[in-house]
């Protein structure tokens, strides 16, 4: 059980290594969809809330293209009215941007990571769904199940 936790590891870490680097060098990618500015759009923060972060940097590789699509897709088809409400939000996060260093390093991503930020009264915690997300990323159904069950169950825990 030890052996096939380390291999997951570093296949992970092999992975989100991988992911950081240019797919061809010298070209910057425009892969931003405007989900930037999504989280400023939305008027209402509901006191308590289950925020996904996908996290990027400036270079992605085709699974961070598809982590943050699926990721984007789950939460818009799967929980819209509790978009408008402000019970979930979704926001991505460039950290090679400087004004996003403060938030990454509090999440400690470096490049490609998704992550759950469930508020409670105040009190924040950090879900990481990295290791699913790389797993699955490039499998929407798969990938959109797994994330749906992590935020419906984080919502249950709020009311």
């Amino acid at each position: 059980m030890n052996l096939i936790k380390r291999t997951s590891f570093w296949m992970v870490t092999s992975m989100v290594m991988a992911c950081n680097t240019d797919v061809k060098p010298g070209q910057e990618t425009t892969a931003s969809s405007g989900n930037e500015s999504q989280a400023a759009e939305v008027q209402v923060l509901a006191e308590n809330r289950v925020e996904v972060i996908d996290f990027y940097g400036t270079h992605r590789c085709i699974t961070c293209k598809a982590i943050e699509a699926n990721a984007q897709y789950t939460v818009e088809t799967f929980f819209k009215e509790e978009l408008k409400t402000g019970r979930v939000i979704f926001k991505t996060v460039n950290v090679d941007a400087p004004e996003n260093y403060k938030i990454a390093e509090l999440y400690e991503a470096t490049g490609t990571a998704l992550y759950l930020n469930v508020v409670k009264a105040g009190q924040e915690t950090h879900i990481d769904l990295t290791e699913q997300a790389f797993e699955n990323g490039r499998d929407k159904a798969v990938f959109s199940d797994e994330l749906k069950f992590f935020i419906e169950n984080e919502l249950s825990s709020l009311n």
